[in-house]
């Protein structure tokens, strides 16, 4: 079932955030791997990934640098800051605490242990 495009706006942020955690990436390798992490619920456009870079960039969230690689293509590379990394901690808790109330509602008040 097609998952209403409205639930996935809010988190894209968060995710990519998350993606620029782990590794350096550029924008191609951000979209191959949410849609492979998610099995294709988050299948982003680069109309839709690159407006979300510049404004994390504008506000310091992440930054950018241009690196060749291995077919001698220079590609625009992005990198999660420290307020990157500040800001995910706090997106991560808020999400916890929203699904965690989400899902007690839709389990009929039964709470999940979060790992």
């Amino acid at each position: 079932m097609p998952i209403d495009k409205k639930l996935l706006v809010g988190s894209t942020t968060t995710l990519i955030l998350k993606l620029l955690e782990e590794k350096d990436m550029y924008g191609y390798q951000m979209i191959e791997t949410l849609a492979k992490r998610s099995d294709h619920t988050f299948d982003l456009k680069a109309g839709t990934l690159y407006p979300i870079l510049h404004n994390l960039e504008k506000n310091n969230l992440v930054e950018s640098y241009e690196q060749k690689g291995s077919n001698e293509r220079t590609r625009k590379y992005y990198h999660l800051t420290s307020k990157g990394k500040k800001l995910l901690k706090e997106k991560q808790e808020e999400w916890i605490s929203y699904s965690t109330a989400v899902n007690k509602i839709l389990n009929g008040g039964v709470s999940y242990a979060v790992l």
